[in-house]
């Protein structure tokens, strides 16, 4: 069982590691870096044997090699800055207008990244065949490497492309449809991720009682990211006990808060330890999309909260959002939630963790944009369309549908609080006949 605990620890470590790179700026344009860097030192180590296979290749004497690579090095490393420069613009822009959650979109965008690694990697490249190049002296034979030369100025053009595929990219990229998009993209393949499929049905009995031991957070403060449910399975397991999470996904944890609860077996009492448990669950300085759904409608109801702003003003923004967080919720809305217990291979429940429900993600993709559009006829015509929708999704379910309901009162009364004029109470409360659109907006 050691071996279960030491294979899922790493395992929560990789994805850790994995979430640092992909929010990186550095480490797709480091590999490219390292990628051009040794394709120079090979193409110059064997450009006499390939010389006779490359057409057109270089053939003026050493110092115009010299002064053509000079040329493409400074040539390439001021579109560098520039591109380094606008990459910055971009996200004070992203951070200032829509919200600093959802700069983690232009971290993990690889256009970007590849376009800043191809021309760094580029400036390099020719950097480093300007270092093989030999003028003739009294004891030293000239050496051009007319191959490596070639290749330099293929490359150039190929950064020339670059920059204008980076300029279009970045253009697209900070438009807030491109914004709302990608979130609702990431937010959706959690969703997949961690509902449906795989769910544990509830155990027959749940611990009684005060729970034996109470683990706090023995280190560092921080944002859950992410829980290792099997990790924690094999680790109760071990010290023949049922370890409780006591923190949602998203949250906070400071040091020494509650970390997880732990029930001893009939007739056992070894408790693992604050430290052996919180290997098992990742803390980090931000939320992340891993295993939080949550972050996901966070994030589109910061952008519709930022829209609705006196300072900003404007609602269509805010709509685009709830048209994504409708389609969320729709699928949340018949999705199969997982129970948050997990049991062992004989069946003995070992791990519990607080998993969102239905009503929490309506209260979250909602409430605060029933807020802060209640004087806004299209957003709130918008909100009456999604929950008429949600309402037919639920139908079925009586249970979720009750949540709905409640919504459905709560804007009824925003309506008539934040609309005085009794023309745009019945247009903000009447949606079309599918329920989808709610009219024009």
């Amino acid at each position: 069982m050691a071996v279960s605990t030491r294979n899922t620890k790493r395992y929560l470590w990789i994805g850790s590691v994995r979430e640092v790179l992909s929010n990186s700026l550095w480490f797709v344009p480091l590999l490219l870096i390292v990628g051009y860097g040794i394709l120079a030192q090979a193409i110059v180590a064997f450009d006499g044997a390939l010389e006779n296979w490359v057409p057109y290749s270089f053939t003026g004497g050493a110092t115009s090699a010299q002064d053509l690579l000079s040329t493409i090095a400074a040539a390439i490393l001021s579109m560098s800055t520039l591109v380094l420069s606008v990459t910055i613009v971009a996200l004070q822009l992203a951070s200032q207008q829509f919200s600093p959650r959802v700069m983690r979109t232009f971290f993990r965008d690889r256009g970007t990244k590849v376009a800043i690694g191809m021309l760094l990697g580029t400036f390099v490249y020719s950097i480093l065949v300007l270092r093989a190049v030999v003028p003739r002296s009294d004891s030293l034979d000239q050496f051009v490497p007319s191959v490596a030369i070639s290749v330099g100025f293929a490359l150039t053009l190929v950064s020339l492309g670059v920059f204008i595929f980076y300029v279009n990219h970045v253009a697209h990229a900070i438009r807030v449809v491109h914004i709302i998009e990608s979130v609702a993209i990431e937010t959706r393949a959690t969703i997949g991720h961690l509902i449906g499929a795989g769910t544990v049905p509830d155990p027959a009995t749940l611990p009684g009682g005060p729970p034996d031991v109470v683990l706090g957070n023995p280190q560092r403060p921080g944002m859950v990211t992410g829980i290792d449910n099997a990790g924690l399975v094999a680790l109760a397991r071990q010290h023949r006990c049922c370890i409780g999470v006591v923190p949602y996904v998203g949250d906070f944890v400071p040091f020494g808060a509650p970390l997880a609860r732990v029930w001893f077996d009939p007739g056992h009492e070894d408790a693992p330890s604050a430290e052996q448990v919180r290997d098992h669950i990742a803390l980090s300085r931000e939320r992340t999309m891993g295993q939080d759904v949550a972050f996901g409608f966070r994030q589109l109801v910061d952008i519709a909260e930022k829209a609705l702003s006196p300072g900003i003003n404007d609602p269509t923004t805010a709509v685009q959002a709830l048209d994504q967080i409708h389609d969320l919720l729709r699928r949340l809305a018949v999705a199969e939630y997982p129970t948050g217990y997990y049991v062992d291979e004989p069946g003995a429940l070992r791990a519990m963790r607080p998993t969102h429900r239905w009503e929490d993600y309506l209260d979250l993709g909602l409430t605060e944009i029933r807020q802060y559009g209640a004087g806004s006829v299209q957003v709130q015509r918008r909100l009456s369309a999604v929950l008429a929708d949600l309402s037919l999704a639920t139908a079925d379910a009586p249970l979720r549908a009750v949540p709905v309901d409640e919504h459905r009162k709560l804007l009824d009364r925003s309506i008539i609080a934040g609309l005085a004029d009794p023309h745009d109470r019945a247009l903000a409360l009447i949606p079309d006949e599918q329920g989808l659109g709610g009219g024009p907006h």
